[in-house]
């Protein structure tokens, strides 16, 4: 693997966690959103990551037989969670159905803020990696002088 590569690898990390990062985001602060603009109850938002090979011009020229295998994450989607609304009943809101219950985001605050936690430390090591890479670098270069 070379410095790019290393470099490439860890900043595909903090872009795909950047986003994940504005989804848990959006879904906090839609937690009590009963009606969007669209029409209906805000419905969580989920992130799925995928695996891609870590190609730019130049290291698909300089590429070698070692580097091959290495591969970044990218944001393949952002999708919709399929699970049932929280009903709660409150008979005098204005989006009640007709028995009293309000159909509020399946939005789960812990849920999201254990996701977010997971994600910063995601994007600290991704942090970490490129910053290792650099001092390896540094390192090399003072080797050749």
């Amino acid at each position: 693997m070379d410095f790019m590569t290393a470099i490439d690898i860890g900043a595909s990390g903090l872009k795909a966690e950047r986003t994940l990062l504005n989804v848990i985001s959006m879904n906090l602060a839609n937690v009590n959103t009963t009606e969007t603009a669209e029409g209906g109850t805000y419905r969580r938002k989920m992130v799925n990551f995928e695996a891609v090979p870590t190609e730019s011009p130049f290291s698909r020229a300089m590429q070698g037989a070692l580097d091959r295998e290495l591969k970044g994450v990218k944001v393949s989607g952002v999708v919709d969670d399929p699970r049932p609304f929280r009903k709660v009943y409150e008979p005098g809101h204005p989006n009640a159905d007709e028995e009293g219950y309000v159909n509020y985001p399946n939005v789960n605050v812990v849920q999201e803020m254990a996701n977010m936690m997971t994600a910063m430390r995601s994007y600290e090591a991704s942090v970490t990696s490129i910053s290792t890479a650099k001092g390896m670098f540094e390192k090399a270069l003072e080797l050749g002088r």
